[in-house]
């Protein structure tokens, strides 16, 4: 353990602090999940409160030991809104792996969004399987349903700070999506993406063959 000294008392009163309010939260965030019928497996965490939204006649699940950061004090690099987890459509669902971690990351299911073990999603990202609103002007006043196309997003994926993930987009296993990036387009697995669309700008398997 570190000795306590005036240079090292603030870190430490912090994290003391900080793991009382990770208790607290978990124990009422598990309670809002119960209510909103949200699947959790063991272990899972939540450090400030998440927004729930579930659809009757759809599934919200997320694997043991994810983890899921809502409040601003949980992640340094600066969190713009809480998580948020919503089914918008009949027959929707969103289903989490193991070990997952999202901060203040926004998922929105008219469809299926999946997401694999391992995913990281940095601040502020968000993951839609729909456009929300229908393109044509006619069919918004009309209020015809947006279409919507399922994201997938293999095991081990990170995401960066502020990145956007559209309908009907797959991301590969192991791959790195730049800071503000957009995913419009499927990528594959093992690379590092960025831009807007993001695409492909170099392929990091080497790297994993000589660690």
């Amino acid at each position: 353990m570190r000795p306590v000294t005036r240079d090292s008392l603030p870190h430490l009163v912090a994290v003391a602090r900080d793991g009382l309010r990770q208790r607290r939260d978990t124990l009422a965030a598990r309670l809002l999940a119960r209510w909103w019928g949200i699947e959790l497996e063991d272990g899972v965490r939540f450090l400030g409160l998440p927004l729930l939204r579930r659809l009757p006649g759809t599934r919200i699940r997320i694997g043991a030991g994810s983890e899921f950061r809502s409040a601003r004090w949980s992640n340094q690099v600066g969190l713009d809104r809480p998580c948020m987890l919503s089914t918008l459509a009949p027959g929707a669902e969103i289903s989490i792996g193991r070990g997952v971690g999202m901060s203040g990351t926004v998922l929105g299911a008219a469809l299926r969004i999946s997401i694999g073990d391992g995913v990281l999603c940095g601040a502020n990202c968000t993951i839609t399987d729909t456009d929300w609103h229908a393109i044509d002007a006619a069919d918004r006043a009309a209020e015809v349903p947006a279409r919507a196309a399922a994201v997938v997003i293999e095991p081990g994926v990170w995401l960066s700070m502020n990145v956007t993930v559209l309908k009907g987009v797959t991301i590969g296993a192991g791959t790195v999506v730049a800071a503000g990036s957009v995913v419009s387009r499927s990528l594959p697995g093992g690379v590092i993406a960025a831009g807007s669309p993001a695409a492909p700008v170099r392929d990091i398997r080497p790297l994993r063959r000589l660690a």
